[in-house]
């Protein structure tokens, strides 16, 4: 997730130095055979070109908003997966009560340490890239790969929980479905040797399965490629639009050549090459801010913080538990925050 208020001209030019480039020796090849070669006959009316042009904008507009409701979504899953957590380390620190505080520390680590093994499995999970999963150009994804923060190979809750345990998750398909699956049979054990009671066991199962709901949430979003009939011909109708906008522009500007000075009207025509670069800038930008929103959990610059959230949980929860020597919070890099 970005988080400098003002995105930086380097930012904003990793994105779109290629489309740049590729719009000023477009335009100036049309320019060049309208004025040059003087084949008058290229250009084309603006009317039919501005009506593409206003049903592209709605067309990107849906696209786009549709594509922010999933980023919102998937940060609305996480913020919940924040709250129910410390409710679950509440609970273990208020329930597992025995006559044994030795006994007692250890099931209350062993718990809550599992547990942020679980989040930071998942956030693994959801961070392996799909099929349809957007590629950058070559500058934007070497931002990525020098952070490391995608595709960790590597399963998180290796730190979080004892080597047993870790062997037994590292055959499974799922190894976040499993944790949650073994603190349901932790929970179990303690209501057989009496150190819970039936409300409390019911109580502790219903975080767990909201822990499962709201894993199957992200795995919902993750699953699900966004409706390629709105990304794709987004993408098709913004590209028809702006070919065609150096054609429309000659005529707009060749009409108004005629009301300046006569020594410069030969050349005025020429402005269509920075407003023609300019306008399908914005436009084929419009279009590429929809595709940056439509898979939140694949760790690029506007995807739900996941690691800083997961850090955040560590943080409280293990602070709950009066640990010392607490990590630090996760800090952006280059004004990203993973």
């Amino acid at each position: 997730m970005y988080i400098k208020r003002n995105i930086g001209w380097g930012m904003i030019l990793r994105y779109g130095w290629k489309n740049i480039i590729f719009f000023t020796f477009y335009s100036t090849l049309i320019f060049s055979i309208y004025h040059l070669l003087e084949w008058k006959f290229i250009d084309i009316p603006f009317q039919p070109l501005s009506v593409i042009g206003i049903a592209v904008a709605f067309y990107i507009g849906f696209k786009n908003s549709q594509s922010y409701d999933r980023f919102w979504e998937g940060r609305k899953i996480w913020g919940g997966i924040v709250n129910y957590s410390r409710t679950w380390a509440i609970q273990v620190l208020s329930f597992v009560k025995s006559d044994d505080p030795e006994y007692d520390k250890a099931m209350h680590t062993q718990m809550i340490h599992r547990h942020i093994g679980w989040i930071n499995a998942l956030r693994v999970q959801l961070r392996q890239p799909k099929s349809w999963s957007l590629k950058e150009n070559s500058m934007v994804e070497k931002v990525f790969d020098k952070h490391q923060e995608r595709n960790i190979s590597c399963n998180e809750a290796y730190n979080y929980v004892n080597m047993r345990e870790f062997s037994d998750l590292r055959k499974r398909v799922n190894p976040a479905t499993h944790l949650v699956k073994n603190q349901a049979m932790d929970v179990r054990l303690l209501k057989e040797k009496g150190i819970l009671d039936g409300f409390q066991e019911d109580q502790m199962q219903s975080v767990l399965e909201e822990f499962y709901n709201l894993q199957g949430m992200c795995e919902r979003i993750k699953n699900t490629p966004f409706p390629r009939q709105y990304g794709y011909f987004s993408k098709v109708f913004t590209w028809i639009f702006v070919l065609l906008l150096p054609f429309g522009l000659l005529d707009v500007f060749e009409d108004d050549a005629a009301t300046v000075a006569a020594e410069i009207s030969d050349w005025y025509i020429f402005l269509m090459i920075p407003f023609s670069v300019l306008i399908a800038w914005i436009f084929t930008t419009m279009e590429m801010i929809g595709d940056n929103s439509e898979d939140p959990f694949e760790g690029r610059i506007n995807d739900v913080p996941m690691t800083a959230l997961c850090r955040t949980i560590e943080i409280d929860l293990r602070d709950m538990l009066d640990e010392k020597n607490l990590p630090d919070p996760v800090a952006p890099k280059d004004n990203i925050l993973y």
